[in-house]
């Protein structure tokens, strides 16, 4: 079923403790995804959810399961799974937030990069909820240090991601192991085949939740491509931000190397960037993400796999330094500015034929009109004729 409206959160039923949280917020009404899920989720049914990014997904299974959860049992009663540590961390932050006044619930969050004996001294609280990525969970399981086979609710988020990042035989063996669930929820930007196979193993009359990308929550962005030399990136990022004096700026690269590269060239001309990848170790990468989250960093570089997770309302313009290979992640890219009602910047850097083909296509399959610029002869951004 498609849902186009929220509902108002007073009408869901939900405890005084989970209103309480939702109107220090000051939130009066869910978002679409929130009203399709949280009924269903709420009756122990088994969901399949397609949302945009950024439509509050997160809300939208974690209030079911926050009412749900018995704080005076100490076992695992709900398992989150998310496909990069950034995510996980996200989740586990805006459960905290919203089950405030739950006393007595605790939930920890399980990923790759941290010392595992840190995690282990978590788990020894007994948390009833455990977020985590697929692969850390799999080795707190073979180390006996955590035990899920009595977990009621499943929920995978960015199932679509974490299934093309290859966490599908994880993601089946975790599903087995926990056989005693009563729901089990999907939530995806996009239903792969991959997460229909899980569905149609794992799930039974799920409720299909459909939320279409309209005017309401499509985010208002101006699209640009700008054909620049191979080893002028740089420079045109430096100029195109001199000329609009924005100072929150995301920088999308494909590969390590070449985050690596356009962070040190940006440096070299004045401009506070720093990047992020998979190579760089987590108490790094988290600093990082914290200086720009609190607006203390300019330009933040990073690779698309590195950058899921990072929730920030107001970027001022998103820089595709490589066109991606995929339609979905120019899409996930781009999202990551014109949003809170705000109009969002996006250029993508064109330098080899290969790239023009792809940017062509990508705006043809996503019906996005991209805008041909250059710098005139003043040195000012125009349009291409």
């Amino acid at each position: 079923m498609e849902y186009t409206e929220g509902v108002r959160f007073d009408s869901l039923g939900l405890s005084a403790e989970i209103m309480r949280a939702i109107q220090r917020r000051g939130i009066e009404v869910s978002t679409p995804v929130q009203a399709g899920c949280i009924p269903p989720m709420m009756d122990w049914q088994d969901v399949i959810a397609k949302a945009p990014t950024g439509t509050g997904k997160t809300f939208a299974y974690g209030i079911p399961i926050l009412e749900h959860i018995d704080p005076q049992n100490d076992s695992v009663q709900a398992v989150i799974l998310a496909p990069t540590r950034e995510l996980a961390i996200q989740i586990t932050d805006e459960l905290r937030d919203v089950g405030m006044y739950r006393a007595g619930v605790r939930t920890v969050c399980l990923y790759g990069g941290q010392p595992i004996g840190r995690q282990i001294e978590a788990l020894k609280k007994r948390p009833q909820i455990v977020v985590a990525t697929p692969g850390r969970l799999s080795d707190h399981m073979k180390r006996r240090t955590v035990r899920v086979d009595n977990a009621q609710t499943v929920v995978l988020d960015e199932a679509d991601r974490m299934l093309d990042m290859g966490f599908v035989h994880d993601v089946t063996r975790l599903l087995d192991r926990m056989s005693k669930r009563r729901n089990l929820g999907l939530f995806s930007a996009t239903i792969s085949r991959e997460v229909m196979d899980i569905a149609w193993v794992y799930q039974r009359d799920a409720a299909e939740v459909t939320v279409r990308e309209d005017e309401q929550n499509k985010p208002d962005i101006k699209q640009f491509r700008m054909d620049v030399a191979q080893g002028e990136k740089a420079d045109a990022i430096t100029r195109i931000l001199e000329a609009t004096g924005f100072d929150r700026c995301m920088a999308f690269c494909n590969t390590k190397g070449s985050t690596e590269r356009i962070t040190k060239f940006l440096q070299m001309r004045g401009v506070d960037a720093e990047c992020i990848h998979g190579d760089i170790p987590q108490k790094r990468r988290e600093q990082v993400m914290d200086r720009f989250r609190q607006g203390k960093l300019r330009v933040f570089v990073s690779t698309d796999v590195a950058a899921r997770g990072i929730d920030v309302d107001d970027v001022d313009i998103v820089f595709n330094c490589d066109v991606p290979d995929e339609n979905q992640d120019y899409v996930h890219r781009i999202g990551r500015t014109g949003r809170a009602k705000r109009q969002g910047v996006a250029v993508t850097l064109i330098a080899d034929y290969p790239s023009k083909m792809r940017i062509d296509d990508i705006a043809q399959k996503t019906r996005n009109i991209i805008i041909p610029v250059r710098f005139d002869e003043d040195g000012n951004l125009s349009v291409v004729e």
